[in-house]
């Protein structure tokens, strides 16, 4: 079982992170903030897959002062991520949103800081202070001779001391790189050196395939040692695999309970049927039931019922039929093109 490092307490919108409260997942949307009805069909679409904060780009004014109008229609917390313009960090905050990104490094001078820190001090608004490797100070980078993890951590912790003298700890702290093993060690190092909440994800980690692989190696390192707050997979695709990939890993970890399982075998030369297919709709359909329960899907009726004892339910199938199983148990035989409506009807008795 994993022992959470404890961490300080903040409050965002009507959730909470750190201390003993569970790992919230993060995304961001991908729409135009300024189009309100396109930003918020995307956020309650991710809202229903499992995001619990979303977080929107504020590059302009107008996108800004959208949020009012969002956070009307949404159920989650909202966060702004700003950079360089501090008006538009004030602005966001003044529309409704319930926490702020920041690298105060390309902020500007203490003044715009401080009014930025005022805004959010005045609100009771939570800052996360914001440093990715390829921001990395020019005078950093020359003291450890590249970006290295060292590097990143006091960088972070700079610019919280910034924060922390204007007289403001609502804090919470992230440093990502696409670098996983660096990634990995600046996260070991930070939080036996801050008791704030992280936000722990592998920035710039790239398309559905090499992403989900680095984010779920770098995360299930970082937080398999306790280490992390909230999190967010960083794909270049859509959010919603984001979602899915997050879901999966805080499971994996068994730190997040919910949510059918799907196992599968692989395939192989006793496979009698199209087990890439009925593997990929089961998964599509057990997403619409919301049970803490393990379904098998295996492709041969030899194996199939002994590799399945351990799900609660699961499906095998054979030449032109297959096996529906409940605890490894046969419990009918049916025909192939039957398999997947039996299983929905199980699992809808087992809702019940």
């Amino acid at each position: 079982m994993i022992s959470r490092k404890i961490t300080k307490e903040v409050k965002i919108g009507d959730r909470m992170i750190g201390s003993n409260h569970p790992i919230l997942i993060q995304s961001m949307t991908n729409t135009k903030t300024e189009d309100v009805p396109a930003t918020v069909a995307q956020i309650r679409q991710l809202t229903k897959a499992g995001c619990d904060i979303i977080r929107c780009a504020v590059p302009t004014m107008e996108a800004a002062k959208a949020f009012r109008e969002i956070k009307k229609q949404i159920t989650i917390p909202l966060v702004a991520d700003i950079h360089f313009d501090y008006r538009l960090a004030i602005a966001a905050m003044e529309n409704g949103a319930d926490k702020i990104r920041i690298n105060p490094g390309n902020i500007g001078s203490v003044d715009r800081i401080k009014a930025v820190v005022d805004c959010a001090k005045e609100r009771n608004i939570p800052i996360r202070v914001g440093v990715n490797s390829g921001s990395l100070e020019k005078d950093i980078v020359a003291k450890y001779q590249g970006v290295t993890a060292e590097g990143l951590v006091e960088s972070a912790l700079n610019k919280v001391h910034i924060i922390e003298d204007l007289g403001y700890d609502h804090l919470v702290i992230s440093i990502k790189s696409s670098d996983v093993m660096m990634c990995v060690k600046a996260h070991e190092l930070i939080s036996n050196q801050t008791g704030y909440p992280l936000h722990v994800g592998i920035t710039e980690s790239g398309t559905l395939r090499r992403g989900n692989i680095k984010s779920s190696i770098g995360l299930g390192l970082i937080l398999s040692q306790g280490i992390g707050d909230t999190i967010r997979v960083s794909l270049t695709g859509d959010p919603m695999e984001e979602i899915y990939t997050a879901k999966e890993i805080l499971r994996t970890l068994g730190i997040r309970k919910g949510g059918v399982e799907v196992v599968s075998c692989p395939t192989c030369g006793r496979t009698q049927i199209d087990l890439i297919s009925l593997a990929n709709q089961v998964e599509q359909m057990v997403s619409e039931f919301d049970l803490d329960i393990k379904v098998a899907v295996m492709g041969c009726v030899v194996n199939g019922p002994g590799e399945a004892r351990e799900a609660d339910l699961g499906i095998a199938g054979g030449i032109g039929e297959g096996l529906l199983m409940r605890h490894g148990e046969v419990i009918r035989k049916l025909p192939e093109d039957q398999l997947l409506n039996a299983l929905r009807q199980e699992l809808l008795q087992w809702k019940k």
